[in-house]
C-alpha cells in the first residue's frame, strides 16, 4: 500500500524573545568571563513532521513571520508566547544554498528558561524525509506535558478532571492549536536546518535531581535536494549536541541505514582519534592522566572528578516505524515484543565476515556508548489520509500501547542522562557554549566534513570557555560572601587579601579540573584570562570593602570639631589670662567665639540635611571603637 504523504509547518507566532541566561552568582557576570565592575558601580550609586507510515510534517520557514501589530499587542498585554518550534540552525543563503547559519538568539531564548546550574538532556530525532519524525515529537510533547514536574495549575486541574485515564487517552488531537507542529498537505520540502521546541520540560532523575528536557528536530534527509555531505553535516551536528539520539527508519534496519550512521558518526571518530593522537604527542592529557590529575585535585579539596568515556557520543536508538513482523499475536504482550526487538538488534549488529560490513558495525559501536532499538507498528490507515487533522481516536490501539511504552523508556528516570562532554554533565550555559562552537565551525566549512584538527579545536575552545566561566563564578561566589554587594562587615586589607588568595586558589583548581582538553597554549591563554579577571574583580571587591570602613568620612566632621574645640580652649585661656582693659584680648576672644559658633551652626546644618549619614557615622564610630578594642585585646594575647 502506497502511503499518502503529508507535511507540517511550524508557525512561529512571536518575535524573538532573547533573555540572557541568569547567573547563579549575586555578583553579575557577563556571558564570557563576568563583570564584577557592574555590581560595584550599582553598589556605589520542519524539520520533517509526520504520522507514521509516511505521514509527514515539516516546520515551515515560510510561515515564520506574523503581523507585527499582533506581536506588539501581545507584548503590551504581557502575554506569554505560544510554545512552538524555533529554528536554531538554518541552511542556505542567497549566495550559498548549502551555508549554515546559527541562530544564537533563538537558542538563548530557550536555554534562558532553564534554571541556572541545572543539567540539560537533549533528545533529537533524525531520519529520512517523511518517516514520521515530527509526529513522534508531537507525542513526546504530550507525554512531557503530562509528566513534567513543573506543570501549570491549568494542566494540573485538567489532569485531575480526567483522573483514571492513561496520559495518551487524555489527548484528543495533535493539531497546531493544541501545541503541536502545524500540519500541511504536500510533497515538496520547504524546511531546512534544525529546530528546537521553545519550552524545556523538567523530569526527575534517579538521584533526585531534576533535569531539563529539550526536544530537537532535524530536516529530512535523502530528499533528492540535499547532498550527501550536507546530510552528513546535519546528522553530525545533531549527534554532537544530543545526549539521546533517535534514528528514525522505515520498516526495518537495512544495511544502508547502518552505513549512513557509520558515515555520520565519522565526526565522532575523527574527533576521538585526534584527541588520542594529541595525547600521545603530549599536546593534551590522556584520559588516564586526566583521571589521575582529578583524583589528586580532589584530595586537595578541588574540582569535580571527571571520568571521560571512550565513546565520544552517548545514546543512539534505531526507531523502526511500521514494523509488521512481531511473532506474538497478543497485542497486550508488550514485554514479549520488546524481547523480539532486542533479538532483532542483536542479529543486525552481529559480527559479519565481510570486512566492510564488519567495519561498519565496529564504527557504530565504538562511537556510541549505547546502541538500542525499538519498533512501532503502523498507526492506522486513517492517519495517512490528506484530510487527517490529528484526531487521536483514529490511531491504532497497538500503536498507542507501543508508543506509551516507548515514551516511558525514553524518559525513564533511571536512564535519563544530561548531555555529557568528557565526563562532565553540562548545564544550559555550558551546552550553549558547545553548540555555538560547533555551529560556528559548520558556518565556516559549510557542508564539508571538518578536519579532525578542526573538530578538536572547536571542542577544546568551547571547553576552555566553560572552564573560564566556571572558575570565575567560583571566585565571585566565594568573595561575594565576604566583600560582595550584600556583605556588611568591614575586613582589614590584609584579611581581605587572604580571602582573595584562597578564593583564587579554588577558582584555579576548578579551571584546571575542567580545562584539560586541547592545545596547551590555548589552555594557558585561557588561564591567563582567568587570572587577569580575578585581579580586576579583587580590585572591585577591595573598593566595596573600603566603602564599609567605619573610619571613612570622619575627616568631614573631625576637622571642624577640632577647630571648634581649639577655638573654645584658646578663648577660655584668653579670658582667663588677659586683663579686662586689653582690647587685643577682647578682640581675640570675640573672634574665637565666632569661630566655634560658626562651626557649631555648620555642624547643625550638616546634621539636619544628612540625618542618614549621621546615623551611619554613629554606627561607624561604634564599629571603630569595637575594632580598636579588638585590636588591643589581640595584641595583649600575642604579648602574653
Amino acid at each position: 500500500n502506497q502511503s499518502i504523504m503529508e507535511d507540517e509547518d511550524a508557525v512561529i507566532i512571536s518575535e524573538k524573545d532573547f533573555t540572557p541566561t541568569p547567573s547563579s552568582s549575586p555578583l553579575p557576570i557577563d556571558e564570557s568571563v563576568g563583570t564584577a565592575e557592574e555590581a560595584a558601580a550599582a553598589s556605589r550609586s520542519s524539520s520533517d513532521n509526520n504520522s507514521g507510515s509516511g505521514t509527514e510534517t515539516e516546520l515551515s520557514s515560510s510561515k515564520m513571520t506574523v503581523d507585527t501589530n499582533d506581536v506588539d499587542a501581545a507584548d503590551d498585554l504581557d502575554i506569554e508566547p505560544t510554545p512552538s518550534a524555533r529554528q536554531i540552525v538554518s541552511i542556505g543563503t542567497e549566495s550559498d544554498s548549502y551555508a549554515f547559519t546559527f541562530h544564537e538568539d533563538e537558542l538563548n531564548s530557550i536555554l534562558a528558561k532553564v534554571p541556572a546550574g541545572w543539567k540539560v538532556c537533549v533528545i533529537s530525532v533524525v531520519g529520512a524525509f517523511r518517516t514520521g519524525k515530527s509526529f513522534l515529537l508531537s507525542w513526546f510533547l504530550r507525554y512531557l506535558e503530562e509528566h513534567s514536574v513543573r506543570k501549570s495549575d491549568e494542566d494540573k486541574a485538567s489532569a485531575s478532571d480526567e483522573a483514571g485515564k492513561k496520559w495518551y487517552e487524555r489527548v484528543q488531537t495533535l493539531n497546531q492549536h493544541e501545541g503541536s507542529f502545524d500540519w500541511r498537505g504536500g510533497t515538496e520540502r520547504n524546511t531546512t536546518g534544525m529546530w528546537m521546541w521553545s519550552e524545556p520540560y523538567f523530569l526527575p532523575r534517579e538521584n533526585g535531581e531534576e533535569v531539563a528536557i529539550l526536544l530537537v528536530d532535524t530536516q529530512g534527509m535523502f530528499d533528492h535536494e540535499t547532498t550527501v555531505g550536507l546530510t552528513a553535516a546535519i546528522f553530525g551536528l545533531s549527534t554532537l549536541l544530543s545526549s539521546y539520539q533517535i534514528y528514525n527508519v522505515d520498516k526495518r534496519i537495512q544495511e544502508d541505514n547502518l552505513q549512513q550512521l557509520a558515515l555520520f558518526s565519522e565526526y565522532g571518530r575523527m574527533a576521538f582519534q585526534a584527541e588520542e593522537k594529541a595525547a600521545s604527542m603530549g599536546v593534551i592529557e590522556s584520559d588516564a592522566e586526566v583521571e589521575r590529575s582529578n583524583v589528586d585535585k580532589e584530595g586537595e579539596g578541588g574540582a569535580e572528578k571527571s571520568n571521560p568515556k571512550k565513546a565520544p557520543f552517548q545514546k543512539i536508538q534505531f526507531l523502526v516505524r511500521d514494523w509488521q513482523n512481531f511473532d506474538t499475536e497478543d497485542e497486550t504482550d508488550i514485554d514479549g515484543m520488546e524481547a523480539e526487538m532486542q533479538s532483532y538488534l542483536d542479529h543486525v549488529l552481529a559480527e559479519r565476515e565481510a570486512s566492510d560490513l564488519k567495519e561498519t558495525r565496529e564504527q557504530i559501536t565504538s562511537c556510541f556508548e549505547e546502541v538500542s532499538c525499538f519498533m512501532m507498528t503502523h498507526p492506522g490507515f486513517a492517519v495517512i489520509k490528506n484530510k487527517y487533522a490529528g484526531d487521536t481516536s483514529k490511531i491504532d490501539s497497538l500503536f498507542m500501547s507501543l508508543l506509551d511504552r516507548y515514551c516511558q523508556k525514553v524518559f525513564d528516570k533511571k536512564s535519563l542522562q544530561p548531555k555529557i562532554v568528557r565526563g562532565r554533565e553540562l548545564s544550559a550555559v555550558e551546552l550553549c557554549t558547545y553548540i555555538r562552537s560547533y555551529a560556528q565551525m559548520f558556518e565556516e566549512i559549510g557542508s564539508h566534513f571538518p578536519r579532525a584538527e578542526t573538530m578538536l579545536d572547536a571542542t577544546s575552545r568551547a571547553n576552555n570557555a566553560n572552564a573560564v566561566t566556571l572558575s570565575i563564578a567560583a571566585y565571585t561566589d566565594k568573595m561575594n560572601t565576604v566583600a560582595g554587594p550584600q556583605a556588611h562587615d568591614y575586613h582589614k586589607p590584609e584579611d581581605l587579601a587572604l580571602f582573595h588568595k584562597e578564593a583564587r586558589r579554588q577558582a584555579l583548581l576548578a579551571f584546571d579540573g575542567m580545562a584539560n582538553f586541547g592545545s596547551r597554549k590555548a589552555i594557558e591563554e585561557a588561564r591567563d584570562t582567568v587570572l587577569q579577571k580575578l585581579e580586576k574583580d579583587y580590585d572591585v571587591f577591595s573598593s566595596l570593602n573600603a566603602g564599609r570602613n567605619p573610619l571613612l568620612g570622619f575627616e568631614t566632621y573631625i576637622l571642624p570639631m577640632a577647630v571648634a574645640g581649639i577655638s573654645f580652649i584658646l578663648r577660655w585661656i584668653a579670658d582667663l589670662t588677659c586683663s579686662g582693659w586689653s582690647q587685643t584680648c577682647k578682640a581675640s576672644s570675640d573672634l574665637l567665639s565666632h569661630v566655634y559658633m560658626a562651626v557649631f551652626f555648620f555642624l547643625v546644618i550638616v546634621g539636619s540635611t544628612k540625618a542618614k549619614q549621621i546615623s551611619d557615622l554613629l554606627d561607624r564610630l561604634k564599629a571603630a571603637i569595637q575594632l580598636l578594642v579588638n585590636d588591643g585585646s589581640s595584641n595583649k594575647k600575642k604579648q602574653a
